[in-house]
């Protein structure tokens, strides 16, 4: 699992983080996510402070990127004496200067599920325009990718792409972005499966094509006020993962789009994810945490944590090793065998904020710059 991480792909530094920082953390009114716009002679005394801390940190945006370019410069000419070093030491070149090689494209589509701006602060925002883009980086990095897509693709969103973030998203490569919603995208990726295909890995030639019946879990984990809807036969190839699902994922299947919800709600809202599914007639599944992991306390994965863990087990077939490459043990979390009532949520309906990543456009933009310049040496 390990040969296939780069050092840079997450080559983001504190400092990064404390440059970006923004001040300003709104939170959404009711369901519509209404800012206040009265004028300021009638704000609060705190508005006026978050008011002003805003406008110094936007009048700061050029001192910043000033500092991140210099960092990067510095950090480069580091690495050449490094490789320098181990050079005159006897390194093989070959060896030093081994270029990774390019993911190899699978039958699987993941969708990410923006749609869910009113429900988001400001802050929270910034901090899933930091987990799109690991997600992005993530896919490109790993031995395998998929077929990935973004759904719910507008709002604020995309305006803090092509603002704030530079309009970065347009040189990213393979990869979707749909203004509909994640069925609309998912009819992208099922036409994208069908033209370009990719390679059956292992774990996947393990899994039938066409559907996995799944056995419903003794309790329903959240339900619903009046009866689900009939499944949608037409969307049999859609799995919307959500932790309020009655059944478990047991292994990914060929030509298959699984949905991940984008949301960064600090745990405010429940159920989402899964009502939105099931008023869709999609299947809906979570991850098998609980048959692995024993948890001290109730956590939350981010957006890109289900990501990640979805390549992973691309890769290795195997969704302890997943787990545990992605879920830090400091979590408290420790192996056991089936049967284990502790459960860990999924981005779903919770994503979280702070998810080990700094909410700040440092991150975005070192997580494209190390995923396309990583090893190059000028």
């Amino acid at each position: 699992m390990g040969d296939v991480e780069s050092p840079e792909a997450h080559a983001v530094t504190s400092q990064d983080a404390q440059d970006e920082q923004p001040a300003q953390n709104s939170r959404p009114t009711g369901q519509t996510g209404t800012q206040n716009t009265e004028p300021a002679a009638t704000m609060s005394k705190n508005a006026r402070k978050r008011l002003r801390r805003t406008k110094a940190w936007e009048d700061g945006r050029e001192d910043r990127k000033q500092r991140r370019r210099e960092r990067r410069v510095a950090t480069k000419a580091r690495r050449r004496q490094e490789r320098a070093e181990l050079l005159a030491q006897g390194a093989d070149p070959a060896v030093l200067f081994a270029k990774r090689p390019p993911a190899q494209l699978v039958p699987v589509s993941l969708i990410l599920d923006c749609d869910f701006e009113e429900y988001m602060t400001d802050k929270e925002r910034v901090s899933l325009s930091s987990q799109v883009t690991r997600c992005y980086s993530d896919n490109r990095r790993f031995k395998y990718r998929t077929h990935l897509w973004i759904s719910g693709w507008g709002g604020k969103l995309k305006e803090r792409f092509e603002t704030a973030l530079e309009k970065q998203h347009t040189h990213w490569k393979a990869v979707g972005f749909e203004e509909g919603d994640f069925l609309a995208a998912a009819a992208q990726a099922r036409a994208a499966m069908k033209t370009q295909g990719g390679t059956m890995t292992d774990a996947l030639r393990a899994s039938p094509d066409g559907g996995l019946k799944w056995e419903a879990d003794g309790r329903d984990p959240f339900p619903l006020s009046k009866p689900a809807p009939e499944l949608d036969g037409e969307h049999n190839d859609v799995v919307y993962l959500t932790s309020e699902s009655p059944y478990t994922l047991e292994r990914l299947e060929p030509n298959t789009s699984y949905v991940i919800g984008g949301l960064v709600d600090k745990n405010r809202e429940k159920g989402l994810c899964f009502t939105r599914a099931v008023e869709k007639g999609v299947r809906t599944a979570k991850l098998p945490i609980a048959q692995y992991m024993k948890l001290r306390t109730r956590r939350i994965l981010a957006t890109n944590h289900v990501v990640e863990i979805m390549l992973r087990w691309l890769e290795c077939g195997d969704w302890a090793k997943a787990f545990m490459h992605v879920i830090p043990k400091r979590k408290g979390i420790e192996m056991v065998g089936e049967g284990n009532e502790d459960r860990l949520d999924h981005g779903d309906d919770h994503g979280d904020a702070d998810n080990g990543e700094p909410e700040a456009e440092a991150e975005a933009e070192a997580e494209l710059s190390a995923t396309d310049q990583t090893l190059k040496v000028k």
